[in-house]
């Protein structure tokens, strides 16, 4: 959004630096100007801001539809940092070394502390962030995916704008075949920061997460998983602002269009389960 450029440049840096085959930089200014990038690298400039799903997609196509110019996209947020140059070797690999791995989601910690908040490690186990495996859904703005994912289910649902996107991606991913892993290896350094700190965050957690029940789930699962999710939203006794803000968003996910509906296969249910994530929670 143009509001970070001393940032924007150490990112570009430190993927400038990364061992390997040099990697394509796309910066999509979202309904900003983008300034000050090195020679090379590739600009987009939305006319409007078109929220975090809508600017990544916008940066898939600008190397052709789906990504078709590349193999795989990382996907990194503009006041992150890769530390380490081994980084995009080790992706490399391990889409090399797995046909059906097609996304992973890094690690992600704080530069000062080193460390890694519970809600960056996509799973429900999270006390371990070092501890890499399996996983169901991943951070969008420290992963990398294989553009043949985008291919075959989709990009990122733009409608979304922000919360939830990339749930709605690794659920059409887990439904095509597609392994998701997150890599404690592949670090991603990012200052600790609060979710909450969006003014929009309480009204858009809660919409989108019906929106996803309803694009993504079968029929029976609705209710239960959406119905799991109010209970917990209550039981962290959000103040009375927080409530009332997620308690419309909640409204405006039942009446408003969520976008195409393809529920998943049960087959798909039974490995989220197997995962650890069962699609209720």
């Amino acid at each position: 959004m143009g509001d970070r450029p001393d940032d924007l440049r150490a990112l570009l840096d430190s993927v400038a630096a990364q061992k390997g085959d040099p990697i394509a930089v796309v910066v999509v200014g979202n309904g900003a100007p983008v300034t000050g990038v090195p020679e090379g690298v590739r600009t987009v400039e939305l006319p409007e801001n078109l929220g975090i799903p809508g600017g990544r997609n916008a940066g898939i196509e600008a190397f052709g539809p789906s990504g078709s110019e590349v193999d795989a996209l990382l996907f990194l947020d503009d006041d992150g940092l890769l530390p380490n140059t081994s980084t995009a070797e080790l992706v490399r690999e391990a889409f090399s070394a797995d046909p059906k791995l097609g996304i992973l989601s890094f690690r992600i910690a704080d530069p000062e502390t080193g460390v890694t908040q519970r809600r960056h490690v996509p799973r429900l186990r999270a006390s371990d962030p070092m501890r890499s495996s399996r996983v169901t859904t991943f951070l969008g703005g420290a992963s990398a995916a294989r553009t043949a994912v985008f291919a075959e289910v989709g990009g990122l649902p733009a409608e979304f704008f922000y919360a939830h996107e990339e749930t709605d991606l690794a659920w059409r991913a887990l439904d095509a075949g597609w392994g998701i892993d997150y890599r404690s290896d592949m670090l991603l350094h990012h200052p600790t920061t609060a979710p909450s700190r969006h003014a929009v965050y309480h009204r858009m957690v809660a919409r989108n997460r019906v929106w996803l029940a309803r694009r993504n789930l079968p029929a029976p699962l609705v209710p239960i998983y959406l119905g799991v999710w109010v209970l917990l939203t209550l039981a962290r006794r959000p103040s009375a602002f927080a409530l009332k803000a997620w308690l419309g968003g909640f409204a405006e996910g039942w009446r408003t269009p969520s976008g195409p509906r393809r529920p998943m296969k049960w087959r798909t249910v039974w490995r989220l389960t197997r995962l650890g994530r069962p699609p209720v929670i």
